[in-house]
This record gives structure tokens, C-alpha cells and sequence, in this order.
């Protein structure tokens, strides 16, 4: 009886210990700031981030949502009357540049404002370039190699590639949309444009969720080839063992990265404070090294980045951005329609 008394004794103390300690947490988490940031990075860039930050203000509760570019345009813009998220953090510029259009972004301008080119930013200060992304043609190197491997675009058409190209669905991914209306802008006409993709659509295989599947993809299917950011494909292959390489077309389309404070964000001056911290000199060279970001800015030292970003030589597509976000949503519907729709 004794035994039995002091065991429930003992429960009752530790449940009541535990039932303080909970409420301490709850407690000491309603007290920190909550910062919300709307990002395509991914869970490691993201979670990496969000404890870094925390460590260094240990008064900030970092949460973060990982969509698709397209998704995170889409949530700002419905979010307009009562946001939600103070960050956007990642997607194609030509995304940045529509919701500047549409007043979806709070002017503000970084320290660092001058080391990024006219070109890579905002000219009212919506949103600055943080990294530059050339598209190329991902290959599985236990097939192919830089010389077996397809080397341009249009070479994907050729028979020897029929059924062999696996694809990220475009509607949800800024990258995506980005090289579709690429290929348009770079055809004698619009409707020439969507010719080639109904040709490309014609040897593609598969269509994957996100690019996590799309790697995994090129991992089972060894023949097959794909498109996607050459950064990403360094990273899956030197970090996570993915035997992946790329080829960089010539006149490859060199996506823009950008970051940007929501409209009407809950926590402005905390949004600035993470704005600066993830785009730091050291954050800039650290993201290069571990998740081989290319940063858009132009004054940091070469000596801080990995050797292969200083050696890259890209001959990338000139693109009038402006033009490009006016067209996207039109360029992205013909294709929902008039390629993936087809019958």
C-alpha cells in the first residue's frame, strides 16, 4: 500500500511538473514574435534558416510555408486584404515584378541595395535579386555523360529522346512557367512558340509534383532527361549523393531569385531584420557553399563562394522581364489548353 501511494504520490508531482513546464513553453512561445515567410527553398533551406535566425534573436518564432513560386504568388495575392505572411522569399523575378505591378510588396530598400545590378532588382525597391539560376538539361551520369547527354533545347525533339523527358508540372512552379514562356518568347511567334511545346509534350513521359519526385524520378529512370535549375542539380548531387549532372544550353534562360516584404506584413520591422539576415554577406556565402545558391549580388569575394561559380561561364537568353510577367499567366494558360489538354 505504501509502494503503491508513493508511486501515485510521485505520478501526481510529475504530472504537475510537466503540466508547468508545458504552460512555461506555451507561454514563452506567445511571447516571441512570429515572423511568417512564404518560400519555394524547401524544408532544409528553410528550417536551416529558421534556427539560425532564431539563435541570433532568440525573441523571434520563425514560421515558414514551403510552396511552389506560383503558389506563393498566388496566396500573397489572395491574402491581399488581410495578410498573412511579413517574407516572400524565392521565385522567378518575372512573379516579383507582377505583384510589384499589382501592389502586392512593400517598398524597401537593403543594405546591400547598390552590389545588385538595375537588372536583378526593383526600381522602387519592391524586391532585389538574392540569386541568379541558369536552366539546364538534367541527366542521370550513370547513362549519359556531357557528351551523350541532349545539348540544346531543341534537341529534346530529336527521335532518340521520344518518350525519354520527364517534366515538373508547370502550373505550380515559377521555374516552369518560366522556361514555357521562354520557349515562346524565343519562336518567330506566339503560336510557333506553342508549337514546340506541343512537340515537347510529345516525348515527355512524366509530369512530377515537385522536384523532389522529379529527381527521384531521374534516379529509378536512368534514361530519362529533364529540365530544372543547374544549382539544384550540384545539390542534389554533391550534398545528397544523387547521380545527376547537367548540361548549360547555349542562350539558357538565367532565372533571377528574388526576396520581398508582403504588403501590410503583421511584423514590418521584424521582416526586415530576417530580409538582412538571409541576405547577408556570410548567409550569401554560406548558401552558396551548402545549398549552391549563386548569389545575384556583385560585391562579395570569390574567395567566400565554391570554385565552380567563379569558373561558370553561362551565355544566357535576354529577356525584357517586363514583357515577360505582362504575358505569363496568357502564355501558361495556351499551354494548360492547347498542349497539356489536348487531345
Amino acid at each position: 500500500m505504501k509502494t503503491v501511494m508513493a508511486s501515485a504520490l510521485l505520478f501526481l508531482v510529475v504530472g504537475c511538473l510537466n503540466e508547468t513546464d508545458s504552460a512555461s513553453k506555451s507561454s514563452e512561445a506567445a511571447n516571441r514574435v512570429r515572423i511568417v515567410v512564404y518560400s519555394p527553398h524547401g524544408p532544409e533551406v528553410l528550417g536551416d534558416y529558421e534556427k539560425k535566425f532564431e539563435a541570433a534573436y532568440p525573441e523571434a518564432d520563425v514560421q515558414w510555408l514551403d510552396l511552389g513560386s506560383q503558389e506563393v504568388y498566388n496566396r500573397v495575392r489572395a491574402e491581399q486584404r488581410r495578410p498573412y505572411a511579413d517574407i516572400w522569399w524565392g521565385g522567378p523575378s518575372s512573379l516579383f515584378v507582377q505583384a510589384a505591378k499589382e501592389g502586392l510588396l512593400e517598398p524597401y530598400r537593403p543594405s546591400w541595395a547598390d552590389a545588385v545590378p538595375a537588372a536583378f532588382r526593383d526600381p522602387e525597391d519592391r524586391w532585389y535579386g538574392t540569386y541568379r539560376s541558369p536552366l539546364a538539361i538534367v541527366f542521370n551520369n550513370r547513362r549519359y555523360n556531357q557528351e551523350t547527354a541532349p545539348k540544346t533545347w531543341d534537341e529534346l525533339l530529336e527521335p532518340p529522346w521520344q518518350g525519354k523527358v520527364a517534366l515538373r508540372k508547370p502550373q505550380a512552379s515559377g521555374t516552369m512557367r518560366t522556361f514555357l514562356g521562354a520557349m515562346i518568347l524565343r519562336a518567330e511567334s506566339e503560336d510557333a512558340g506553342i508549337a514546340w511545346l506541343k512537340r515537347l509534350h510529345a516525348s515527355t513521359a512524366a509530369y512530377l509534383e515537385n522536384p523532389q519526385l522529379l529527381f527521384d524520378h531521374l534516379k529509378r529512370r536512368e534514361d530519362h532527361v529533364t529540365i530544372w535549375l543547374m544549382p539544384d542539380v550540384v545539390l542534389q548531387r554533391e550534398r545528397n549523393g544523387y547521380p545527376l549532372d547537367c548540361v548549360v544550353p547555349p542562350g539558357t534562360v538565367v532565372l533571377t531569385e528574388g526576396i520581398a516584404i508582403v504588403r501590410g506584413a503583421p511584423n514590418r520591422t521584424w521582416a526586415e531584420r530576417f530580409y538582412e539576415f538571409v541576405t547577408s554577406s556570410d548567409a550569401l556565402s554560406h548558401q552558396a557553399h551548402a545549398y549552391a545558391k549563386m548569389p545575384a549580388r556583385t560585391d562579395l569575394d570569390p574567395s567566400r563562394l565554391p570554385e565552380w561559380m567563379g569558373s561558370l561561364k553561362i551565355q544566357d537568353m535576354e529577356i525584357d522581364w517586363d514583357y515577360f510577367a505582362q504575358h505569363e499567366n496568357q502564355w501558361c494558360e495556351r499551354w494548360e489548353k492547347e498542349v497539356y489538354q489536348a487531345p
